[in-house]
């Protein structure tokens, strides 16, 4: 019986693997520099801010904050509102060296880690994502605060409160 119970587990926990790994959602091809330059454009353009998230397909933390966001609607409402989103690729295929230098290389923090930039492109934030974790996964009031607390509104808000 022991053994039909650990055969069990075992199945269930390479298909979950499985299951993430096919799971695809940094291109580790894309250009990264021009992505970050034409999200600079559109924030600028539409007063958002750039909401940067690195990692890469093969991190499970990285897909299940993908995940987590776009599943909660008001989470996904909040990011699409007040941000220009781009995925930066950390992988052996490509490390995106320059750009994460240029970031004052987050990836200090693990994977994922978040960068946000203002709609001219000065880094405003680095978020480490572990912080943004409730014990089990990711804490849905966490990154709520996270997307309010760094939008271009709540920035420009406080700017004015206190000139």
């Amino acid at each position: 019986m022991k053994g039909l119970v650990l055969l069990f587990i075992s199945i269930v926990f390479f298909l979950g693997v499985s299951a993430q790994q096919a799971v695809k959602i940094y291109n580790p091809s894309a250009d990264a520099k021009s992505e970050i330059a034409t999200a600079i454009r559109h924030a600028g353009e539409s007063g958002k801010h750039v909401f940067i998230q690195i990692g890469g397909n093969w991190c499970p933390w990285c897909l299940r904050f993908h995940k987590f966001v776009h599943e909660d609607a008001k989470l996904d409402s909040l990011l699409k509102a007040d941000y220009e989103v781009v995925l930066v690729n950390y992988s052996k295929e490509n490390e995106n060296r320059e750009v994460l230098a240029s970031l004052d290389y987050p990836q200090r923090f693990g994977y994922p880690v978040f960068v946000i930039l203002d709609g001219k492109g000065n880094r405003i934030h680095t978020q480490d994502s572990g912080f943004l974790e409730d014990g089990i996964g990711y804490s849905h009031e966490k990154v709520e605060r996270l997307f309010l607390l760094w939008s271009a509104e709540a920035i420009l808000k406080t700017k004015e409160k206190y000139k």
